[in-house]
C-alpha cells in the first residue's frame, strides 16, 4: 500500500503553477472590485456625474440686453449705445478668490481691495449669475484676461452696452447720468432681474425713464474645453433692447443755443407756445453724461465737483435768479387788470423817485422823460413801473405773478424742479417776522428784492403772454414706443392755469414787448432777425453780495466776475401769431440786452431757419 500525504493540498503541484494561480486570484479580485466601482459610478452615481461633467463643459451666461435710444421729435438719436468689456467671476467655479483679485489687480491695473469689495457684494446673488468685477476695461485689457485665462478660473468676459451720447455735452443735465447699481438699490431691484455690477439710471432721463429704457436681458450657451478657453456658444434667449424715447426736444435749437452760450454760464429754454413742449432746454457749463456711462474716474469726478462754475447744476430748473426788468411783464398786466393804470397812463421819469429818506433809481440815470406804458416798455423804465406798484399794491402784484406759474414749481416731468420765490406781506410776516414797506413792493415790481425766478418759470410766463393767458405744463417726453411701434406712454396736454385776462389789457402789454426788439430806442434789439417780428423783454437782476473792503476792480475797471449783474431775457415770436417761447439767463452777463438777447436770437433763428443779420447790422445794446 502507497502512503500520502494530505497535509497540503499545494504537495505533488509545481512551484511556478502555484504562484501562476494565487496572481491570477488577485487580479481577478482587481478587476472585480474595478467592475463594481465602474458599476457604481455608472448606475448608482451616473447621473450625477454627468451633471459634474456638463457643468465644468458648460456656462449658462446672461445676454446684457440693449437700453433703449432717445430720439428728438425729428426722429435725430441723442442717445445710443456701444460695447463695454466687463471682467466678471463665476463664483462656484472660483477656489481661491483671495488669489483671484490678486492676479486680476495687477492685470487690469485696479486696486485688488476694491475687487474684494465686489466679489463680497456679488456672493450674495444667486450662484449662477456673474459677479462684475470690473466694468469697461477695454479692448486691450479684455485681450489680455483672455490670454492669462487658464491661470484665471471662473472668469469670463462679458460683452455689454455701456451709453453713448453721439453730441457729447448736449443736453446732458436733461438725459442725466449712468451709474452702478448700489447695495441698497440691488435690494429692491433683484426681483427685477437686476444684478451686482448692473448700470441704472441715477438722475435725468435716465432714471425717470428706468423701466422703459432698461431692456430685457437675454441667455446663453458657452461650451469651453478643459482650460477654460470658449469653445462655442449657443443664444437660448435673445435680449430684448429696451424701449425707443422720443422727445419734444429739437435738436437744431438745442445745439444753437448751447453754442451761442460759449464760454459763459447760464440756462435758455425754448417752449411750443401753444403745447408748453419743451424745444431746447440749456444748461450750461455741462458735463460728458458719457464719463458715467461705466463708471467715472476719481479724478474725473474731484474735477467736476471742483469746478467753481459748477457744471453739475441743473439751471434751467434749479437756477434761482432775481427776473430783474422781465418781470415788468406781470406787472404792467396787474395794474393794467388792476384799474390803477391804462395804456396812457404817463409818468415823467427823471432817473429816480424818492420814499421817505431812501431814493430809488432808475437804469437811466437822466431820466426818460414822460413816459407811457409802451415806452416804460421798450426803454425799460423802473420809475413808470415804481409808481403802478405803489397804487398797485404788492399782493395784488404777486397774485398776478402766482396765476402766471411764478413762485411754485411747474410740474417738470422730471421733478426736481424748484420753486422761486413770490413774496407778500403773510410770507415776509410768517417768514422773517416783519412787515411789509413800499419800499421792498417798488423793488418787487422791477423783479428785484425776494422775487426770485428759474429759466423754466420765465419760459412758462412768456409763453402764457404770447398765448393769451394759458399756462400749460412743460412737457419733454413726446412718447415711448415698443420695436413693434405700439406706443407704450405718449404725452397728454395739460393746462396748469387759465388767466382771464380781456384783450383791453393783455394787447397793449404785447404791443411794448414788440416794440422793445423791433422799435428804435427798445433795449432788444440785438434780437431782432430778418423777416421774423420778435416780441421780448430785456433783465438785469443785481447780485446781492457784501464786497470787501480790500477788494478791487478789474484791469479794465469791471467788477470782479462773480459781482457781476445777471442778464436775462425772454421773448416769443412770430409776434403776431406766437409759435415758440425763449427765456434766458446768463450769469454775470451785465446786461440782458448784449448778453442774452443774442442767445435767444440763435434759438429763435434755428427754430426759423432765418439767415440771421450780421451783429454789426443790429443796434447797439442800450439798457438792461
Amino acid at each position: 500500500m502507497i502512503a500520502m500525504d494530505f497535509s497540503s493540498g499545494w504537495t505533488g503541484v509545481p512551484d511556478l503553477t502555484r504562484r501562476f494561480m494565487l496572481l491570477s486570484l488577485i487580479v481577478s479580485a482587481i478587476f472585480f472590485l474595478l467592475i463594481m466601482r465602474l458599476w457604481y459610478l455608472q448606475i448608482i452615481q451616473g447621473e450625477s456625474y454627468v451633471l459634474l461633467s456638463e457643468k465644468n463643459r458648460f456656462r449658462y451666461l446672461p445676454v446684457a440686453a440693449s437700453r433703449g435710444p432717445v430720439y428728438d421729435r425729428n426722429g435725430v438719436l441723442l442717445v445710443d449705445n456701444r460695447p463695454a468689456f466687463d471682467v466678471a467671476a463665476l463664483r462656484q467655479e472660483v477656489e481661491d478668490p483671495e488669489a483671484l483679485v490678486g492676479s486680476l489687480g495687477e492685470l487690469l491695473d485696479e486696486d485688488p481691495q476694491l475687487l474684494a469689495e465686489r466679489w463680497q457684494e456679488g456672493r450674495r446673488l444667486p450662484a449662477y449669475r456673474p459677479v462684475m468685477l470690473s466694468g469697461d476695461v477695454g479692448r486691450n485689457k479684455m485681450e489680455k484676461v483672455q490670454e492669462q485665462a487658464v491661470s484665471l478660473p471662473g472668469v469670463i468676459v462679458e460683452v455689454k452696452p455701456a451709453r453713448l451720447y453721439p453730441f457729447d455735452e448736449l443736453a446732458a443735465h436733461l438725459f442725466g447720468h449712468m451709474g452702478e447699481i448700489t447695495e441698497d438699490e440691488l435690494e429692491k431691484l433683484a426681483p427685477l432681474g437686476y444684478r451686482s455690477g448692473d448700470y441704472i439710471g441715477k438722475s435725468g432721463l435716465e432714471k425717470h425713464l428706468e423701466e422703459f429704457l432698461r431692456g430685457d436681458d437675454g441667455q446663453r450657451l458657452l461650451e469651453v474645453d478643459v482650460k477654460g478657453k470658449d469653445l462655442r456658444q449657443t443664444i437660448l434667449r435673445e435680449p430684448l433692447p429696451g424701449n425707443k424715447v422720443y422727445l419734444t426736444l429739437q435738436h437744431e435749437l438745442q445745439e444753437a443755443g448751447e453754442k451761442a452760450f460759449g464760454d459763459q454760464a447760464g440756462a435758455a429754454v425754448a417752449l411750443d407756445v401753444n403745447s408748453g413742449e419743451i424745444l431746447a432746454m440749456i444748461s450750461r457749463p455741462a458735463f460728458s453724461p458719457g464719463l458715467f456711462s461705466r463708471g467715472i474716474r476719481n479724478d474725473q469726478w474731484r474735477k467736476l465737483l471742483g469746478n467753481e462754475r459748477h457744471p453739475l447744476q441743473y439751471r434751467s430748473i434749479r437756477g434761482q435768479y432775481p427776473p430783474g426788468s422781465t418781470f415788468k411783464i406781470i406787472t404792467a398786466l396787474a395794474a393794467l387788470k388792476a384799474g390803477v393804470v391804462t395804456p396812457q397812463t404817463t409818468v415823467k421819469c427823471t432817473g429816480k423817485i424818492t420814499l421817505g429818506n431812501r431814493e430809488f433809481r432808475c437804469w437811466k440815470k437822466r431820466g426818460h422823460g414822460q413816459t407811457d406804458l409802451k415806452k416804460a416798455l421798450r426803454e425799460s423804465c423802473d420809475v413808470w413801473f415804481y409808481q403802478a406798484a405803489l397804487n398797485l399794491g404788492i399782493d395784488k402784484l404777486s397774485e398776478m405773478a402766482f396765476a402766471f406759474g411764478l413762485g411754485a414749481p411747474v410740474g417738470f416731468p422730471l421733478g426736481d424742479d424748484k420753486r422761486g420765490l413770490i413774496p407778500t406781506r403773510s410770507w415776509k410776516r410768517s417768514q422773517l417776522h416783519d412787515s411789509w414797506y413800499d419800499g421792498e413792493t417798488v423793488i418787487a415790481a422791477i423783479g428785484q428784492g425776494y422775487v426770485l425766478t428759474t429759466p423754466m418759470q420765465l419760459a412758462v410766463m412768456t409763453a402764457a403772454v404770447a398765448n393769451g393767458g394759458t399756462v400749460y405744463r412743460p412737457q419733454v417726453v413726446s412718447r415711448v414706443e415698443d420695436w413693434e411701434g405700439n406706443v407704450l406712454r405718449e404725452r397728454q396736454r395739460e393746462i396748469l392755469n387759465k388767466v382771464s385776462l380781456a384783450d383791453e389789457i393783455i394787447a397793449p402789454v404785447r404791443e411794448g414787448l414788440e416794440a422793445v426788439v423791433q422799435e428804435p430806442h427798445g433795449t432788444g434789439g440785438r434780437c431782432r432777425i430778418p423777416g421774423i417780428r420778435v416780441a421780448g423783454k430785456t433783465g438785469t437782476a443785481q447780485v446781492i453780495r457784501m464786497k470787501d473792503d480790500d477788494e478791487e476792480e478789474t484791469q479794465d475797471g469791471r467788477e470782479p466776475y462773480k459781482h457781476r449783474d445777471h442778464a436775462l431775457f425772454v421773448a416769443y415770436a412770430p409776434a403776431d401769431k406766437p409759435e415758440i417761447a425763449v427765456a434766458v439767463v446768463v450769469e454775470h452777463g451785465e446786461h440782458g440786452s448784449s448778453a442774452a438777447a443774442p442767445v435767444a436770437r440763435e434759438i429763435l433763428g434755428a427754430y426759423f431757419g432765418a439767415q440771421q443779420a450780421a451783429a454789426a447790422d443790429l443796434p447797439a445794446a442800450e439798457g438792461d
